[in-house]
């Protein structure tokens, strides 16, 4: 799984692929790596993951190692949607439960839901466990407009003082749920989330982001060269000292 090339932008590092299941695999022993750094310095570890279909060939690596001490992984998930039935198979805490936290025996998991009775405390309650729980190595993909979780243009604000928000998704959003094969229809797509903010996600020690497929690649080439601001959320990444990107040759495609 060696990278076809490994580019640098400032601080942020991008490897390239030939595929996405090479991308997973890579991204996979990072993560392994990572996590055995941490674990040689206390009892346990703090991990967000991120729920969509640039995860999956990483989901499935890590399945495929048996270097992973779960039972010292403390999981946490970025963002969810407000409303959807509990049962869909498009709610993250479903989908991460199904590709990794149901099958792996964590120390914790612990769920973000969008169907709380009172909105704002969940927001509240869930930001506190993060704070007791500072993230240590987060998991994350990058939208079609560049946001990070759900913090989409409109939304996003590097200077947020919670760490967990509701917010209304803008249709670039929406559509990118269609394209990504979560929904049948746009209008099926839930009109607001829960998100880790800004200042939250770029609080971890470690940034893995996977950030395969055609559709990505404008969102990738603007990540490395945009000016850094909320129009184009994933430029934050830029201000941190240890993000590692993985790509495919389709997403890295606008990449010099």
């Amino acid at each position: 799984m060696p990278a076809l090339a490994c580019k640098q932008y400032g601080d942020l590092n991008i490897e390239v692929h030939d595929t996405r299941k090479s991308l997973g695999r890579a991204a996979a022993e990072l993560f392994a790596s990572r996590v055995a750094g941490v674990l040689a310095t206390k009892d346990d570890v703090n991990v967000v993951f991120a729920s969509a279909p640039s995860q999956n060939d990483f989901l499935a690596a890590l399945l495929e190692r048996n270097d992973i001490p779960w039972n010292r992984i403390h999981a946490f998930h970025l963002d969810e949607y407000v409303g959807l039935d509990p049962a869909a198979p498009q709610g993250f805490g479903n989908f991460i439960r199904d590709a990794l936290w149901g099958r792996v025996p964590l120390r914790s998991a612990n769920y973000l839901n969008g169907n709380a009775p009172d909105i704002a405390a969940e927001c509240d309650r869930y930001g506190r466990l993060l704070a007791a729980y500072p993230t240590d190595v987060i998991v994350f993909g990058i939208g079609e407009n560049g946001h990070l979780a759900f913090n989409d243009p409109p939304v996003a604000n590097f200077h947020d003082r919670t760490k967990v928000k509701e917010v209304v998704l803008d249709r670039t959003c929406r559509q990118q749920q269609v394209n990504d094969g979560c929904f049948a229809a746009f209008d099926e797509v839930p009109e607001r989330a829960l998100t880790m903010t800004i200042p939250a996600i770029a609080a971890a020690r470690t940034m893995v982001g996977l950030v395969p497929g055609p559709t990505k690649a404008r969102a990738l080439s603007r990540t490395a060269f945009d000016p850094i601001g909320e129009a184009c959320p994933s430029t934050v990444l830029r201000l941190h000292p240890s993000v590692f990107l993985f790509a495919d040759l389709q997403s890295a495609a606008e990449l010099p």
